[in-house]
């Protein structure tokens, strides 16, 4: 079918991190968000798994500088989980994913530097020293921002008043799961989520049961590994 203006379904490729073993998905949160929100928009598309650059096409390395998450959608490419999932909730608003500005603005704040205090943690390898207790209290008050914003909303989900589930959960929920992960991997549970964040261990109990979360997450296992 000949291609106008609008873009049409289909024809759709993401080119993401590669696993351990070289061929399955990798552990990328911001290709799992990408992931997340094809399969909530029920968009058909195939995934490339790349274990290194030998692995991308010549397109990609030459225009894109190798970078992915990327998503080629017949003669276009973009690249950045966020343009991505802009891109496809624009263009593709049978089930639309966004939410009102002052919503979004909300949660974006509530979830301003969280993944950063998340990583910066869990890299830290001397557990107990002063560091890590500053590392592990700066993420703490990520938490705490996150805990108060789900505890604000009536509904389950984080933008507005938590009534239907957006691209920013799909975009929060994959950098949970590496919190979840890293913090029984690498910290031996140090911050007990259900006790101190109860209303965060809901919202994960919610969003993990999504199908589009079920079906596009990959092991624990994967996600130490790539940390």
């Amino acid at each position: 079918m000949e291609e106008g203006a609008t873009p049409l379904a289909g024809g759709m490729t993401l080119y993401v991190k590669a696993g351990p073993d070289g061929e399955s998905v990798g552990d990328c949160p911001f290709a799992h968000y990408v992931r997340m929100v094809l399969e909530e928009k029920n968009l058909e598309y195939t995934v490339r798994a790349c274990a290194s650059d030998d692995d991308k096409p010549a397109w990609l390395l030459d225009y894109y500088e190798g970078a992915i998450p990327a998503l080629r959608h017949r003669q276009e490419c973009y690249t950045e989980s966020d343009v991505i999932a802009r891109y496809l909730d624009f263009f593709f608003q049978d089930i639309p994913l966004g939410g009102s500005k002052t919503g979004m603005t909300e949660a974006g704040e509530a979830t301003a530097g969280f993944f950063p205090s998340v990583a910066k943690y869990l890299k830290h390898s001397n557990d107990g020293d002063a560091a890590d207790d500053e590392l592990k209290n700066n993420l703490l008050a990520s938490l705490t921002k996150l805990e108060t914003r789900l505890g604000e909303a009536e509904g389950e989900f984080l933008v507005g008043n938590g009534e239907k589930l957006t691209m920013m959960d799909c975009a929060l929920a994959p950098k949970l799961y590496h919190l979840q992960c890293g913090l029984e991997g690498f910290k031996e549970n140090a911050i007990d989520l259900a006790a101190q964040f109860p209303a965060v261990s809901r919202y994960m109990d919610t969003v993990f049961a999504r199908p589009s979360f079920v079906k596009t997450t990959y092991p624990k296992e994967t996600v130490v590994w790539g940390w």
